[in-house]
């Protein structure tokens, strides 16, 4: 399945009575990346009043969330969502930082800024064709870590996670329609994951 998403990283400003609207959008596959960028974001602005975000993940949309931070209900992430709705656009999270300017803005004021502010950083992507794709985990030795590189270049595949201790383990993206054979590929370091998650 095909669908549309962006190409990289973009961001915007906004400002309305003070207070200014840092809104980042960002291309993302899973939700740990997600939680990875949010953590990151929250450091570098940590002395912002919100940080605000929505993300909708998946194919068919049906992975989203949408996230107010402490702004009124709805008043934040909810239109947010709605703007990457509204450009049809899936792994795609918003988040946009505000810095209080002292002047209260009301629950529409809220709405307005943050729907512009998302927008502004939607406008300012390039928008791209993906398809569908399944994360594949799997665990190895590190001396198999040669021949692990090989069969993903290979096979053109795309690493999202990868972390090397006693074990190593990566996540792999792989085409929804390639998934099975791409699977038998990898099935002895796939059942080593399962493994190593169940002790």
């Amino acid at each position: 399945m095909q669908y549309q998403s962006i190409q990289k990283p973009t961001q915007a400003i906004y400002k309305e009575k003070g207070s200014k609207f840092l809104a980042f959008a960002y291309p993302v596959s899973t939700e740990a990346e997600i939680r990875s960028i949010l953590e990151k974001v929250r450091k570098e602005y940590f002395d912002a009043s919100h940080h605000c975000y929505a993300y909708i993940l998946g194919a068919n949309g049906d992975k989203w969330r949408a996230n107010d931070d402490g702004e009124p209900y709805h008043s934040a992430g909810t239109p947010i969502l709605q703007q990457i709705k509204s450009k049809n656009l899936k792994d795609v999270l918003v988040i946009v930082v505000r810095y209080f300017g002292g002047i209260k803005l009301g629950v529409s004021g809220l709405i307005n800024a943050y729907k512009t502010a998302a927008t502004l950083a939607l406008e300012n992507a390039e928008v791209c064709e993906k398809t569908e794709t399944l994360p594949l985990f799997i665990t190895y030795n590190y001396d198999e870590t040669s021949e692990i590189m090989q069969l993903i270049h290979q096979h053109k595949l795309t690493i999202i996670d990868q972390s090397f201790d006693l074990f190593c383990h990566a996540t792999i993206l792989v085409v929804k329609a390639e998934y099975e054979n791409v699977f038998s590929i990898f099935a002895k370091w796939q059942k080593n994951y399962e493994a190593s998650t169940k002790k």
